[in-house]
């Protein structure tokens, strides 16, 4: 079986939590580490959940704290409705040891990372994608040395969902969209996992609850930090479960063909009120756009199979030791 070497780029989190207990449980997964963002929550918290993640189910683990704020905005308000207070649910916190924390600064960790392991690494990255540019802006020769960019964010409008937090614009594209433009304008691999197929994706009430029953420690893990997340879900979209966003990103690693997806170059709007907003050319398009053409394709998922996501995710929390 093919391991896929991954740096985890997170803003832990309700559903962060959630895809790092994938990985962490996935025999496919080698993590070499997490960087912590901002955006979910201040960087300080984010930085403490992913200290506390890595600590209970990825022993060894380490953490480097990254950006606290975008490129060039003010950092926004952490979503305390959505990921409560402490940004896992207000779920109680055990006394797990919390993992190291490297002395390198995010991006610095990632681009150390990725010179060592020169085309092996995968960056996942499923928050504001501050620490991604701020490492192509420290070491631009890094992107060919990266094996893909696995990111969770942006939306194309295939499903009739343009946005989550403006009618334009995903979560973590507006959080930090110069960065964003950035990134998916760097010759490297990029695959976008956005809301065209993670609104598409839900895990319903039964679903989470029998990963309770039959995950052990990790699915009572999962049960427990999602309660006040399926809360929020159920008041802002009467959904009763949740979206899966920040799995369906590790689900693409384990599982491309899981996704169709639908090539050609992506910018994001940096200003206006459309910003934030990610709009792709895709490679059939015959006429001229200046602004894209010079830019190289990404991969946009524009359909998924749901059940065969579900199940993988199922399987690997569930799998019997």
């Amino acid at each position: 079986m093919t391991t896929h070497k991954v740096i985890y780029d997170t803003d832990p989190g309700v559903d962060d939590a959630m895809a790092l207990v994938f990985q962490a449980l996935h025999p496919d997964i080698e993590l070499l580490g997490l960087t912590s963002v901002f955006g979910n929550a201040t960087i300080e918290t984010t930085t403490h959940n992913a200290r506390f993640l890595a600590g209970r189910f990825a022993p060894g683990v380490p953490v480097a704290q990254g950006a606290g704020a975008p490129l060039k905005r003010a950092a926004p308000q952490p979503l305390a409705w959505i990921h409560g207070d402490n940004g896992l649910g207000n779920m109680v916190l055990d006394d797990s040891p919390a993992a190291p924390l490297d002395s390198r600064p995010a991006h610095r960790f990632i681009i150390d990372t990725v010179r060592a392991h020169p085309g092996e690494v995968t960056l996942l990255a499923v928050g504001p994608l501050t620490n991604l540019a701020l490492a192509l802006a420290d070491d631009p020769q890094i992107a060919p040395l990266v094996k893909q960019v696995v990111i969770m964010g942006g939306a194309f409008g295939t499903d009739g969902v343009s946005g989550n937090v403006t009618p334009a614009a995903e979560a973590n594209i507006l959080g930090d969209p110069d960065a964003a433009d950035i990134v998916f304008g760097a010759r490297w691999p990029v695959a976008i996992v956005g809301l065209d197929v993670t609104q598409r994706t839900i895990m319903s009430q039964e679903y989470l609850a029998s990963i309770r029953d039959r995950g052990g420690a990790a699915g009572r893990f999962v049960w427990d930090v999602s309660r006040h997340y399926e809360a929020f879900h159920q008041e802002s979209a009467q959904l009763k479960g949740i979206y899966v966003h920040d799995s369906s990103a590790v689900a693409y690693v384990l599982a491309p063909h899981l996704y169709t997806t639908r090539s050609g170059p992506v910018r994001v709007l940096t200003e206006g009120i459309a910003v934030g907003q990610t709009i792709q050319k895709p490679s059939t398009m015959p006429v001229p756009a200046p602004a894209w053409d010079e830019r190289p394709a990404c991969k946009v998922c524009v359909g998924v199979d749901v059940s065969g996501m579900l199940a993988l995710y199922e399987a690997t929390l569930c799998a019997k030791p």
